[in-house]
C-alpha cells in the first residue's frame, strides 16, 4: 500500500513560546517529558495508572488490583476492589473546600441570560434532585433516561443519578420520537427526565411533545420529571408526569452518595448508528472518571483558575467529558453553551470567550469551517487574549481550516490540539500536548498516555511496523475509560471491536503514520474509497477541495463504478460571493494536491451539507442520495438541518 502521500511536508508549528514561559508552566512542558511519561504508561501501566488514580480521584475503598482481563473475552477490569462515587468526586470534595467557587457558567440561547452556579449551589441542587429520584424509587443500578436541552438542570440530573449509583442514559435532544423510544426501551428505563420546551438558535423546540409521542410505546416508564424551561403550557399526564420544581421543594439539600464498585456502570451512551438496534455502550465509574480527569488536566493543560469552554452537547461523549466529568473532577469551571455558533450573529462564540475569559476552547471542525465561511471580521473585534488552548474533536480537521483557526482565533499564540477519540474510547486517545508537541496541521500527532497504537494491514490484519504506514487504526492494550460492553449485547461488543483483528481493539478508522511518527486520522474505514486499487480517504480529498479559496465545506463519497470499482463524487458549499466557481477548478484542485486518480467524477455545488448537531457530515446520506436510495435514508432526526436533505435530492436529480 503506497505511503507516498505521507511524505508531503506540512508546516511544523512549534509550541508557542508564551506557553512555556508562563507560571505555572504546562503540566507536560517538553517532548522529552511526554516521551518519558508515555513510555512509563506503556511499560508499567499498573504503576502509572495506579499512581494517577490516587492523585486525581478520592476512593472510599482503596483498590488492590489496577488491571486484569483482556480483549479476547471483553473482561477488562480496572481498580476492581476500589469503591467510590462519581458525584462525590465532582462535587463534595470541592464544595467542602471552596463552596463559592464557580462550577458551571451557563450561557443561554439568548445573549445576556447567562448565570453562574457555584460548587456549593450545585451540590445542594444535585442532592435535592437525588432525593427526588430516591423518593420515586430510583436505586443503585437503575437506568434513567435524560432527554433535556442544554440547561444546568441537565447537569444536575446527570450528577444526581451518579450520586445514587443509578445509570444515566442521556439521549441527545435532537433525536426523533422513534429514536428516543428505541433508546428508552433498550435501556429499560422506568424514569425519564425532560423539559417542557427548549430554545436553540432562536427557535422553540417542543421537547415534552416529543417525549409524549415516544412514550406511547414505552409502557414501562413510570415517571417523567419535567423541568419548566420556557413556562409554556404543555401536555401533562398525571400521575406519570411530575413537575421538577414541585418535587425539588420537598427535599432536603443533602443526600449521602451511594458508594459503588469501580466497575459498576456510570452511564450508557448510544452511538449515532444509522440503522438497526441502538448500540448503547457502557462506561464504568472508576476507569471512565479517571481518564476524564486526566485528559482535562493533560490534554487541555488545565490549571487552577482556568475556564473550560467546550461547545459540545452533553448528549455526546465530548459533552460528558469536557463539560461535566473532566472539569468538575478537577475542581474546575466549565461553560455550558445553550445556543449555536451563529446565533444571533457569527460572533457568538467569540463574544462568549471574551465575556467569560475562557482559557480552553473546544469545538468541532465543522463549526470552525462554518465560521471561517463568514470571515474573520466576526472574530477580530473580540478580545480572545484569555485563550491558551484551542481544540477540535469529532472528525479530522483539514490543514487549511487548522491554519485559519490558529491564526484568526488563536492569534498564533495558542496551542491548537486536534484530538481523536470515540464514544467507545471514553476519552481522548490521540492528541498534541499543549506544552510539548510541535504540531502539523491536520495531524492528531501522538497517542495519549496508555494508548498503545498500531496500524494494521486491513486485508491481512498484520501489524505494519515501519515508521511510515497506512492502514486501519487499532489499539494493542486496554486503557481505563474504554467501554466495557454494549448494553445487553456483549457478543455484539466483541464482534464490533475485539474480533475483527484478534488481540487488538479495532477503532473502525483508517489512519496513516508519517516519517516523523505523527498519526493522521483518515475517518471511518467505510469512508475509504478504493479507486482502481488506490485507497483514498474522504478526508484527504475534502482537504484538497477546501484548499480552494472559494470552498467553505466539502464532503467526498465513494460511488460504485463498473470499471474502477468506485469513483469519487464530491459535494461542495461555497463561500459568500463565489457563485461563479467552476467545478472544473475544484476537480483540478484535487488532481493537483493528490493526483489524477483521486479527481472527483462529479462535483455538486450545494447550499448546505447534512450534519449532526455534533458537527459530523453524514456522508452515508449523500451516498444514498447519489445512488438513488432515497427511500432508505434511515433516521434523519439526528441532523441539525434535516430540511437540507430534500433540497439535496432535488439538486442531485437535476444535475
Amino acid at each position: 500500500m503506497s505511503t507516498d502521500h505521507l511524505k508531503i511536508q506540512f508546516k511544523l508549528h512549534p509550541v508557542p513560546e508564551c506557553l512555556l514561559s508562563r507560571n505555572p508552566p504546562p503540566h507536560v512542558n517538553s517532548i522529552e517529558q511526554y516521551k518519558k511519561l508515555y513510555e512509563e504508561s506503556i511499560k508499567n501501566p499498573t504503576e502509572f495508572w495506579g499512581k494517577l488514580a490516587n492523585e486525581l480521584l478520592t476512593w472510599h475503598t482503596p483498590f488492590q488490583t489496577v488491571l486484569s482481563g483482556g480483549f479476547e473475552h471483553g473482561d477488562v477490569t480496572w481498580f476492581r476492589e476500589g469503591r467510590l462515587n462519581a458525584s462525590y468526586n465532582c462535587l463534595d470534595r470541592h464544595a467542602i473546600k471552596n463552596p463559592d467557587k464557580v462550577a458551571i457558567i451557563y450561557e443561554a440561547d439568548e445573549p445576556g441570560q447567562d448565570r453562574k452556579i457555584t460548587y456549593g449551589e450545585l451540590l445542594r441542587d444535585v442532592c435535592r434532585f437525588a432525593n427526588v429520584l430516591k423518593a420515586h424509587g430510583v436505586k443503585k443500578g437503575d437506568t434513567v433516561s435524560i432527554y433535556m436541552p442544554m440547561v444546568p438542570e441537565a447537569v444536575i440530573a446527570i450528577l444526581a443519578c451518579a450520586r445514587l449509583g443509578a445509570v444515566h442514559s442521556v439521549v441527545f435532544a435532537g433525536f426523533s420520537p422513534g429514536s428516543l423510544r428505541d433508546r428508552i426501551l433498550d435501556a429499560s428505563s422506568k424514569i425519564v427526565i425532560t423539559a417542557d420546551e427548549s430554545c436553540r438558535g432562536g427557535r422553540t423546540i417542543h421537547t415534552k411533545k416529543i417525549i409524549d409521542e415516544a412514550l406511547v410505546e414505552c409502557p414501562g416508564v413510570e415517571h417523567v420529571f419535567v423541568f419548566r424551561c420556557t413556562g409554556s403550557s404543555v401536555p401533562f399526564s398525571s400521575p406519570r408526569d411530575v413537575w421538577w420544581h414541585d418535587e425539588l421543594e420537598k427535599q432536603r439539600p443533602y443526600c449521602p452518595p451511594e458508594i459503588v464498585n469501580a466497575e459498576d456502570p456510570l452511564f450508557i451512551m448510544y452511538t449515532s448508528g444509522s440503522t438497526g438496534k441502538p448500540k448503547g455502550v457502557i462506561h464504568t465509574t472508576g476507569g471512565y472518571l479517571l481518564n476524564a480527569a486526566a485528559t482535562l488536566k493533560y490534554v487541555f493543560d488545565y490549571h487552577e483558575g482556568d475556564i473550560m469552554g467546550c461547545m459540545a452537547d452533553i448528549g455526546w461523549i465530548t459533552g460528558h467529558n469536557c463539560i461535566i466529568y473532566g472539569p468538575l473532577a478537577n475542581g474546575g469551571t466549565a461553560v455550558l453553551f445553550g445556543s449555536t455558533p451563529i446565533y444571533p450573529t457569527p460572533s457568538r462564540y467569540w463574544e462568549v470567550v471574551a465575556k467569560h475569559k475562557i482559557t480552553q476552547f473546544y469545538t468541532a471542525p465543522t463549526a470552525i469551517r462554518l465560521l471561517r465561511k463568514f470571515g474573520r471580521e466576526y472574530v477580530d473585534p473580540h478580545d480572545l487574549s484569555s485563550l491558551r488552548v484551542i481544540g477540535t474533536a469529532g472528525e479530522p480537521i483539514n490543514p487549511d481550516t487548522w491554519e485559519w483557526y490558529n491564526e484568526v482565533v488563536g492569534r498564533n499564540v495558542c496551542s491548537v490540539i486536534d484530538t481523536y477519540w470515540q464514544t467507545e474510547t471514553g476519552s481522548v486517545t490521540v492528541t498534541p500536548f499543549p506544552g510539548a508537541t510541535a504540531t502539523k496541521p491536520g495531524s492528531a500527532t501522538f497517542p495519549f498516555f496508555g494508548i498503545d497504537l498500531a496500524i494494521l494491514n486491513p486485508d491481512t490484519g498484520e501489524e505494519i511496523e515501519t515508521t511510515e504506514a497506512e492502514g486501519v487504526l487499532a489499539i494493542r492494550r486496554p486503557w481505563p475509560s474504554m467501554a466495557r460492553t454494549i448494553y445487553n449485547n456483549h457478543n455484539r461488543y466483541l464482534d464490533t471491536y475485539m474480533r475483527p483483528y484478534k488481540g487488538y481493539y479495532f477503532t473502525g478508522d483508517g489512519a496513516g503514520r508519517d516519517h516523523d511518527g505523527y498519526y493522521w486520522i483518515r475517518g471511518r474505514v467505510d469512508d475509504v474509497i478504493n479507486v482502481s486499487g488506490h485507497r483514498l480517504s474522504t478526508s484527504e480529498i475534502e482537504s484538497a477541495l477546501i484548499m480552494h479559496p472559494m470552498t467553505a465545506e466539502a464532503a467526498a463519497i465513494g460511488v460504485s463504478n463498473e470499471i474502477k470499482g468506485q469513483c469519487v463524487q464530491a459535494f461542495v458549499t461555497l463561500k459568500p460571493n463565489s457563485n461563479n466557481t467552476d467545478v472544473k477548478d475544484l476537480t483540478l484542485q484535487v488532481r493537483k494536491y493528490i493526483g489524477p486518480f483521486a479527481a472527483p467524477e462529479k462535483v455538486y455545488i450545494v447550499n448546505d451539507l447534512p450534519k449532526t448537531r455534533s458537527g459530523k457530515i453524514m456522508r452515508r446520506i449523500l451516498r444514498k442520495i447519489v445512488e438513488g436510495q432515497t427511500d432508505s435514508l434511515g433516521d434523519l432526526s439526528t441532523l441539525a438541518n434535516p430540511d437540507t436533505v430534500d433540497t439535496l435530492i432535488e439538486e442531485v436529480k437535476n444535475s
